[in-house]
């Protein structure tokens, strides 16, 4: 990944065992639960990087996508499966929320960035603006 197309995570670095409670400098909470760090794979072409971000159990009307100055922040809440009328027997993860913020760079064109939500997967293309695609200048003789 371009460190100036997408500059940095801002919270801290944890192992790849994404679904611990974070432990890095999150912002203050509003809301009770976890808090986990969805795991990210960042891909960089000439016109785009992708930012694909594992949210299990997210759904798209629980997904909150907020872009303000150069922050990009995801928030995707996922709420127990079960009923009122249901009683745990089992529980091998806790419901919660997926919390993380990447800062942008003037390289991403951020009125144009799409996002999709598929099978707990989010992916975001952040296109690049005309002036940082790479390109080949041709030189004329003479």
């Amino acid at each position: 990944m371009s460190t100036e197309a997408m500059t940095r995570d801002t919270q801290s670095e944890q192992s790849a065992a994404t679904r611990q409670p974070s432990q890095g400098s999150a912002p203050e909470r509003t809301r009770p639960g976890v808090i986990y760090r969805p795991a990210t794979d960042i891909f960089e072409t000439d016109s785009a990087i992708t930012v694909l971000a594992d949210m299990p159990g997210v759904r798209a009307a629980d997904l909150d996508i907020d872009l303000r100055e150069n922050v990009l922040t995801l928030t995707g809440r996922v709420t127990p499966p079960e009923n009122p009328s249901e009683v745990d027997l089992l529980r091998e993860y806790k419901s919660g929320t997926f919390f993380r913020q990447f800062t942008l760079s003037e390289r991403i064109d951020q009125a144009k960035i799409d996002a999709k939500l598929s099978d707990g997967v989010l992916r975001l293309e952040l296109p690049k603006v005309e002036r940082a695609k790479p390109r080949q200048i041709v030189v004329k003789s003479g």
